[in-house]
């Protein structure tokens, strides 16, 4: 591996790796987890990683975790996206934990991060129809009442809501001047009447997506994460986290599509010669290659940056790797689909999948041009 690991970190990858190809290495093995392929995480295969205690990896010993380092974070992530283990609710869960960690009650990270630690599915819902990438624009309300908050509204794009156990909710408690001040994060299991989720079906009758829909949602005075009027200050916060979170797992699939590229040009003939063989071919491998080889110094150095300065706001560094990574990955699967050929499109093989995975990236997490847009600010323009 071209970054330094230690002996331990070594290993830890190797066990992640081992463990993927033992319980999701053919395509036989996860259309079965997946109901071939519409769902993108098998809770299956997610207990069996709660019972090595991986799950539990960024959780604070004191909720049953390890408190281990973003590094070893990023190397779960990357490992088990290589590895294609059906497990999409750890980003979510991951996120939303984090924010539970730094500002939830004692009762709300006793629930959370030991339910993260299990095995239990969370999801965090920022997005509405008419707020995107521009989160402040937000209008579902939270109103204060003499026992609680009353919600009203809709949200759209919160992945994984359908198997969470709680969503992290940012809703309005306010309006001013300033579009960002007057946001609250709220506490909401899915099972609190007056919500409603419903499923987004997505290309290729992908299920991971979902409306929520609240409708005079009563909830507890305790329900408040952090601070009343503070969840925008809150969210910031977190961002160093979420885009490694992100980076790490498209960096893992653009290693996937990568070697799924090299195995077919290797192989497949034409002109009674491997096509890899042909320079067209060998040069396009050859820049692939580098371009995924700067993608993993440059997340795993932001990784130990933030390891190093744990309250540090990266936020030229973090929107850089989520921006390189996700370019990246949809650079090599798109590259990778052109080699293959009519195979590339075939769902016989995986590439068509790692193409809508790559694709969505550069959407969600903070599109490609808002990581752009940010870094820019950075610089004074």
């Amino acid at each position: 591996m071209s970054v330094e690991f230690t002996t331990e970190q070594r290993a830890f990858a190797q066990a992640v790796a081992d463990f993927c190809k033992r319980e999701a290495g053919t395509r036989e093995k996860r259309d079965r987890l997946t109901d071939h392929g519409k769902h993108n995480h098998s809770q299956a295969i997610y207990a069996k990683m709660a019972d090595l205690g991986w799950l539990g990896l960024t959780i604070p010993e004191e909720y049953g975790g390890s408190d281990a380092t973003m590094v070893d974070m990023c190397i779960l992530l990357e490992e088990t996206a290589r590895g294609m283990a059906p497990i999409g609710a750890i980003g979510p869960t991951l996120i939303t934990g984090g924010a539970y960690a730094k500002f939830g009650t004692a009762d709300q990270r006793e629930t959370v991060l030991r339910g993260i630690v299990r095995g239990v599915s969370q999801s965090i819902s920022m997005s509405e129809p008419e707020a995107g990438s521009d989160v402040g624009n937000l209008s579902t309300k939270a109103e204060k009442t003499a026992d609680g908050w009353v919600i009203n509204g809709q949200k759209t794009w919160c992945s994984n809501a359908h198997i969470s156990e709680n969503i992290l909710l940012v809703a309005r408690t306010s309006r001013g001047a300033n579009k960002h001040e007057g946001m609250t994060m709220f506490h909401v299991p899915v099972t609190t009447p007056g919500l409603k989720i419903s499923g987004i079906e997505l290309m290729g009758g992908h299920k991971e997506t979902n409306d929520l829909y609240f409708t005079d949602c009563v909830l507890p005075a305790d329900a408040v994460v952090g601070e009343v009027g503070n969840g925008w200050r809150q969210l910031m916060t977190g961002l160093n986290f979420e885009r490694l979170i992100l980076s790490a797992m498209i960096l893992g699939t653009a290693e996937r599509a990568f070697e799924d590229t090299l195995a077919f040009v290797t192989q497949r003939k034409q002109f009674g010669r491997p096509i890899g063989s042909f320079q067209a071919l060998r040069h396009r491998i050859a820049d692939l290659a580098t371009e995924i080889e700067c993608t993993k110094l440059l997340v795993y150095n932001v990784a130990r940056e933030a390891d190093a300065n744990p309250d540090k706001m990266l936020a030229r560094e973090a929107s850089m790797a989520k921006l390189k990574a996700t370019e990246t990955a949809k650079r090599v699967a798109l590259e990778g689909m052109q080699m293959m050929g009519g195979y590339g499109y075939a769902t016989e093989f995986d590439m068509e999948k790692h193409v809508r995975a790559t694709l969505v990236s550069t959407i969600f997490g903070g599109t490609s041009e808002i990581q752009r847009d940010i870094i820019g600010k950075t610089f004074g323009l």
